[in-house]
This record gives C-alpha cells, structure tokens and sequence, in this order.
C-alpha cells in the first residue's frame, strides 16, 4: 500500500491520497505554515479553512481564536476523518469539519472573520469560482490568507544533473489536471481579478537539511512521486518514460546520501481583505 493512491471520492487530485503525500501533509502546522496569518487572529472570531487537509494546520489555527470557532472543509472524506480525529485528541471542541466543495461552499453569507488555504487553488480549476466563494462567506473587512507553492523556484541540491527533471514532471502532472504549479507567484493577480483589496505578498522556503529531513524528500520523491501509479499517469499526459523515473530514482539515492543534501520548497504568502 505504500506505494499507491488510495481510492478517494476526488479520484482527479493530482496529488493523490497515498501514505507519503498524507505523511508530507502532517509536518504542516500553523506555526510553520500559516505564520504570515497569525498575527490577523485574535480570540472570539470564527474562521473557515478551506482545503483543510487532515487538519493539522486547522487545529493549530483553532487554538488562536478559541473560544471562536474553526469552520474546516474539504472535499475529501477521508482527509475530514483525519481532521476530526486529530481535533479529539488535541481537545480542540472548537474546531468543527465538514466535507465540502471550495466553489461550492455551505455557508451563509458574510459569516465569516477570516479564510484561510494552504496548498488548494494550486489544485482549483476554477480558480474565479473558489475566490468568489470565499469572497461571499466573508464578512466586510475580512481576512483571506493564502500559502501556495511555487514549484518553478522549489530545488534539490545538488541537482545531479537530472533531479530537476522531478520537478518538471510535477508541474507537467498539475497542468494537465488544470492545475496552477506558480500559483504561489500568481497569487495577487487572481485576488486583484476576484475583487480582493489591501493585498500583501511574501515569501518564503520550507527547508530539508538534516538527515532525517533528507530521508524524508527521498521517501516522497521514491515512494510517491516516482511510483509507479504517479509515472504511469505522468507517461499518459506524454511527457515522461519509465526509464526517466529509474533514472530520478538513482539519483535521488545518491543524492539522500551526499552530505551537502539540501531541499527547499517554494511558497507566496498572501493577505487581503474584503473591501
């Protein structure tokens, strides 16, 4: 099973559902991944986290507004299950998650303080549709706060002379799904287009350095992204072979076992608010 996509009720989502990619989703919290939102929380206001995931930034958020209330959503059923789960056990009574669609959303009006996403109008198609969705559920003056990747300037080092080539087949597997690779870099222009005001952009790197951060990225690299379901998909959409994946799967051995071994993932911040 450690090698596969788990049957899931969103069977298009790139990144699948497998035992690696739930792993990588996990290491995220608020403190490290929704640093740029945390100073725009306070105690009382009520919060939607949209593409929650299994929660383990929501929970974190939810500890900030208590006693308000954290509002997670996800179209994803298994992912909601880890959510809840992980709610009971950290005692957060106050963080409440639901399945939900993003352009879709089961909310009233204006109802909320602030929004948050991590890593979700990376996914969205539609990205128009999502941001008018979250527009609406917002209250006037409220905060939408969103961390996306930037796979473009994401690098592993040293590179081996092929390594980026990983990167290339996760963009070319985004784009095919109608995907946004940059979204993290293009992320101004959509809230511009979706009517956002106020709106303020960072920057910055998830780093992997230590031996056992190392290890991680090669597990992620070997065990999920150069599967053999993720190359069968990627040697679908024609741009990849069999032998390409054998081939990043040699070097990222020898990669987790130099002692120079560095990884950064790329992320834009952004901060705007409902006019």
């Amino acid at each position: 099973m450690t090698m596969t996509q788990q049957m899931s009720a969103t069977p298009d989502y790139t990144m699948g559902f497998g035992e690696e990619l739930i792993a990588s989703l996990k290491r995220f919290n608020a403190e490290t991944s929704a640093f740029y939102l945390i100073p725009y929380l306070r105690p009382g206001i009520r919060v939607l986290d949209f593409g929650c995931g299994p929660g383990t930034i929501s929970v974190g958020l939810a500890n900030y507004i208590a006693p308000g209330e954290l509002r997670g959503v996800d179209m994803e059923e298994s992912q909601i299950e880890l959510a809840r789960e992980l709610a009971r056990a950290s005692g957060r009574d106050n963080a409440i998650f639901q399945v939900a669609d993003v352009t879709d959303l089961p909310f009233e009006d204006e109802s909320f303080d602030v929004a948050h996403g991590h890593n979700i109008l990376m996914h969205v198609p539609d990205t128009e549709a999502a941001l008018a969705e979250v527009m609406r559920v917002l209250k006037p003056g409220g905060v939408i706060g969103c961390r996306e990747m930037i796979t473009s300037a994401s690098f592993v080092y040293p590179d081996l002379n092929i390594i980026h080539r990983s990167w290339d087949m996760l963009r070319d597997l985004l784009s095919a799904d109608d995907g946004h690779p940059d979204m993290g870099r293009t992320m101004k222009d959509h809230l511009l287009e979706a009517g956002f005001a106020n709106i303020r952009m960072s920057a910055s790197f998830n780093t992997y350095s230590s031996p056992e951060e190392v290890a991680f990225i090669h597990g992620l690299a070997c065990d999920w992204l150069l599967s053999s379901e993720i190359t069968l998909a990627a040697i679908k959409y024609g741009a990849w072979t069999e032998e390409l994946s054998n081939r990043l799967r040699t070097a990222y051995d020898r990669w987790k076992a130099h002692p120079a071994a560095f990884a950064g993932v790329a992320y834009g911040e952004a901060i705007a608010n409902k006019p």
